[in-house]
């Protein structure tokens, strides 16, 4: 309401110094939150911007389009893809890897054409896995690709010392973002951002510089991304920050996940049902396991193959526990396995609320098995 009400003119630097110098401090305080590297940081001489949404982040080139290849695992978010679009870059140069990058790499170079981009994803939208950091930066480095890691909405947790690991080596990657408006507590939209050299973005998006801006004792948002001028979100992010503080922070985090620990548990004491994928975060997967066929069944028609009756079922689960109208879960499909998902996130959610989402499961789910 605050950022809304105060209309900043987010132009340059010129028109909004308060503004700028806002989103520049809030950006370190989170970045030393997160313990990133000083390359990351305004102490690297470098610095980090807020932006709408992660294609935004990671929007990227414009020369020699034709032959630009950008890389992603095949769990990615849609947003790159959606990014690579805007850019230009031509579909069959989109690649989601379902083998080893490097391959991959030999074999566009091999056509000619120029491997150009990575983006490595910690916390998939579909299950939360977490792809190597490590070794994918050690090849991309091999063939001078730049490397995004895109933390996704379980970015925030890396605030709490016992999730910090998941994004171990990120200073060998050339940028990094994860999304406060999905799990930091911030309204909609506000998209965390840091990069090694800002000077990319400025080369890339610079319009009209003046004697401020390139004295480089400023800055100039506007260069920073694909809008003219800048909304004030750093005023939503510094009221999370000053509301809550890092304690309190961290706090709820570990408090949503150990909701999601429990309601996996509760999946796990039911044989009626299984975890589909591992837990990392504050996202359940599951799914019902499908009744046995009856023996009365036509032999003379095809029957379902397991996977089928089950994708089938789970279907009907999540339309039923949606049609309840108490609780709201989606689907994703993993490996041709279809599967409900369970993820905590909003400040209110309190342990009654997950008791009575398990209720609504397994009322559900018994009503489909007997009409089975």
């Amino acid at each position: 309401m605050l950022s809304t009400g105060f209309n900043v003119v987010g132009f340059n630097w010129m028109s909004s110094p308060a503004a700028t110098k806002l989103e520049s401090m809030v950006m370190d305080w989170l970045g030393k939150m997160l313990k990133l590297p000083k390359s990351f940081l305004v102490s690297g001489n470098s610095d980090g911007v807020l932006q709408g949404s992660t294609y935004e982040a990671i929007l990227i080139g414009r020369e020699n389009i034709g032959k630009l290849v950008v890389y992603e695992s095949d769990q990615s978010h849609c947003a790159l893809q959606k990014a690579a679009q805007i850019a230009g870059i031509f579909l069959n140069n989109f690649v989601s890897l379902r083998r080893s990058l490097r391959s991959a790499i030999q074999a566009d170079i091999r056509a000619r054409l120029i491997p150009l981009f990575l983006c490595a994803t910690v916390g998939t939208i579909s299950s939360t896995t977490v792809d190597p950091i490590a070794p994918l930066c050690t090849v991309a480095k091999e063939y001078g690709v730049r490397v995004h890691v895109d933390a996704a909405y379980v970015g925030s947790a890396c605030i709490c010392p016992e999730f910090r690991h998941f994004i171990d080596w990120v200073e060998d990657a050339d940028s990094f973002s994860f999304i406060a408006h999905k799990w930091f507590f911030t309204t909609l939209d506000c998209c965390c951002l840091w990069v090694k050299d800002p000077s990319t973005f400025v080369k890339a998006l610079s319009t009209s510089p003046n004697k401020a801006t390139e004295s480089k004792q400023v800055i100039d948002y506007k260069d920073w991304q694909i809008a003219l001028s800048c909304r004030f979100r750093a005023m939503k992010l510094w009221m999370v920050l000053w509301s809550y503080g890092v304690a309190n922070l961290r706090n709820f985090l570990r408090t949503h996940v150990k909701m999601a620990k429990h309601f996996e548990e509760k999946v796990t004491t039911d044989k009626r049902f299984e975890i589909v994928v591992p837990r990392n975060f504050v996202m359940a997967c599951f799914r019902l396991l499908p009744p046995p066929v009856k023996d009365h069944e036509d032999e003379t028609l095809r029957q379902p193959s397991e996977l089928e009756r089950a994708n089938e079922i789970n279907c009907k689960l999540l339309e039923s526990i949606n049609s309840a109208g108490c609780i709201y879960m989606t689907h994703a499909v993993f490996g041709g396995v279809y599967m409900i998902r369970f993820a905590v996130g909003a400040s209110p959610t309190e342990d009654r609320h997950l008791n009575l989402a398990w209720k609504v499961v397994q009322e559900n789910a018994e009503a489909i098995i007997k009409a089975c």
